[in-house]
């Protein structure tokens, strides 16, 4: 489905009918990483909305780098459930996508009903790591235009972040490839310049007054996001912490059974002190 909003085209599919989850993908992702949700959201009335990020998917890419800070993000999914004329969802976001759910949390805490964060982080604390990300992000960008998409995408998924996915079944891998080439080059670099981890604020200092239930997602071969979660749990007063065995950064395309589990548990728990909290 297209809609306009803040001046920018957004895709995004909407299945189910019930509690609604607004689901946030990841870096080269799209809205279609999430279908795998389907068949359970229906079977647990829930109503699934997923959003390609502005730069992605079947989403405009605007031209002017400022329109993809984080912020601004946060802003057009405020918009979105204006017209959608929901006051508050289930936000989750897989590590970029992760990264605006937080934002938007900080920034519209009172339109989050619970907050599922898979393998995401609130930046980086100092302004001298953010310019060294910064730099990095800036360094990629160059690369995808002068280099092209292929090229990007062929050494990506090969980071070392993303080794466990190797274990993935071939169809799995095949689907991800495709869905990491259907982005365009000037969306992915804009992305990187506007929403990079160094772009963005840093959300650390705050997440102390973050009174949202929020449930961290990571997998267990996935150190450095285990770190982050770990110091995450100790900062934000609802926080509830999730580690599953043999997966790696993306916990949602390794494991999706103990994924869907955990965030289905989670999203009900909730719903139903919400329902009993109007009764």
């Amino acid at each position: 489905m297209k809609i306009k909003l803040r001046g920018v085209d957004y895709h995004y599919e909407q299945t189910g009918f019930g509690t609604p989850v607004l689901l946030l993908h990841g870096f080269t992702g799209s809205s279609t990483t999430w279908r795998f949700l389907e068949k359970e959201a229906a079977e647990q009335k829930i109503r699934l909305i997923a959003v390609d990020i502005i730069g992605h998917g079947l989403t405009e890419c605007p031209e002017r780098p400022n329109r993809y800070a984080i912020t601004e993000a946060a802003k057009d999914l405020a918009a979105l459930l204006d017209v959608l004329k929901l006051d508050a969802i289930h936000l989750v976001g897989y590590s970029m996508g992760g990264r605006l759910a937080l934002s938007f949390s900080c920034m519209f805490a009172e339109r989050v009903r619970t907050l599922t964060l898979e393998s995401a982080s609130p930046g980086l604390k100092t302004e001298t790591e953010r310019q060294r990300r910064r730099d990095r992000d800036a360094h990629l960008a160059a690369r995808i235009r002068n280099y092209g998409l292929l090229s990007f995408v062929n050494d990506w998924e090969n980071i070392p972040l993303f080794a466990s996915q190797k274990d993935l079944p071939k169809t799995v891998r095949s689907s991800l490839r495709d869905q990491r080439l259907a982005n365009s080059e000037h969306g992915l670099a804009g992305s990187l310049i506007g929403m990079g981890t160094g772009a963005q604020p840093s959300w650390w200092t705050q997440l102390a007054t973050l009174h949202v239930p929020t449930l961290l997602i990571t997998g267990a071969r996935d150190r450095k996001f285990c770190t982050i979660a770990s110091e995450m749990e100790q900062a934000l007063p609802l926080a509830e912490w999730c580690v599953v065995p043999n997966a790696g950064h993306a916990v949602h395309l390794e494991k999706p059974e103990p994924f869907k589990s955990a965030l289905v548990s989670f999203i009900h728990r909730f719903s139903a002190s919400a329902e009993e909290g109007r009764a």
